[in-house]
C-alpha cells in the first residue's frame, strides 16, 4: 500500500501504548518513525493530537513539556514524509473525538513550544529581574538557576514516574529562560 493510498486508523481502533513502559522506557519501536500520534491522561482522555519524522523524539518533548499528562499513546505510523496524509489522520482524529483536545487550542503553546522558565517565575524573582539596576549578566544567571530550578521539578516528577531515559536539556538555552531538550 502506498501513502497515496494508506487506510486512515480510527483512533477506536488503535491500541494504547503506555507512555513510560515497565523497564522506565519510552516506546523505543517509534525511533525514527514518521506517523501520527494521541497523547492521552492517565484517565485516557485525548490533550494532544500530533504529528512527527521522528515520533518517539517528538514524544519525548511533549514528556517534558507536559509530564503530568503523557500516560497513554495511539500512533498510526506511515512509510514517508507526506504531509497531506499525516494532517489528513489529525483531522479525522479530531472529527473523530468530537472536539478539538486541549493541547491543540487553548494549551497549545505549553505543547509545542519549549518552556518559558519567565513563566515559573516567583514573586521575589520577578522583583529581581525587574530591577532597573541588574545588568544583563545578572539577568542571565538569575535566569539560568530558574532553568535549573524548573528543570529539577520536571526531573523529579519524570522520577516519581518511573522514567529512565536520559534527558538532556540545551545549556545554551537555559541563560535566555527557556528550557528545550538538547
Amino acid at each position: 500500500m502506498t501513502n497515496t493510498e494508506i487506510q486512515i486508523l480510527e483512533l477506536s481502533q488503535l491500541e494504547y501504548l503506555p507512555y513510560i513502559n515497565s523497564k522506565g522506557k519510552l516506546p523505543l519501536s517509534l525511533q525514527g518513525k514518521i506517523g501520527v500520534y494521541g497523547i492521552f491522561d492517565e484517565v485516557k482522555k485525548l490533550l494532544f493530537i500530533g504529528y512527527s519524522r521522528d515520533v518517539y523524539q517528538s514524544i519525548k518533548v511533549h514528556l517534558v513539556r507536559q509530564p503530568n499528562s503523557c500516560y497513554w499513546l495511539k500512533v498510526q505510523t506511515i512509510e514517508g514524509p507526506n504531509r497531506s496524509i499525516l494532517e489528513g489522520i489529525k483531522a479525522a482524529w479530531i472529527n473523530e473525538n468530537g472536539s478539538l483536545p486541549i493541547g491543540n487550542s487553548t494549551a497549545e503553546a505549553k505543547w509545542n513550544q519549549p518552556i518559558d522558565v519567565k513563566q515559573e517565575m516567583t514573586e521575589a524573582e520577578k522583583v529581581q529581574y525587574q530591577d532597573p539596576l541588574i545588568d544583563e549578566v545578572d539577568k542571565e544567571k538569575l535566569l539560568k538557576n530558574i532553568a535549573r530550578r524548573v528543570e529539577a521539578n520536571i526531573l523529579e516528577v519524570l522520577k516519581t514516574r518511573g522514567l529512565q531515559e536520559n534527558i538532556r536539556f540545551s545549556p545554551k538555552l537555559k541563560a535566555s529562560g527557556i528550557l528545550d531538550l538538547k
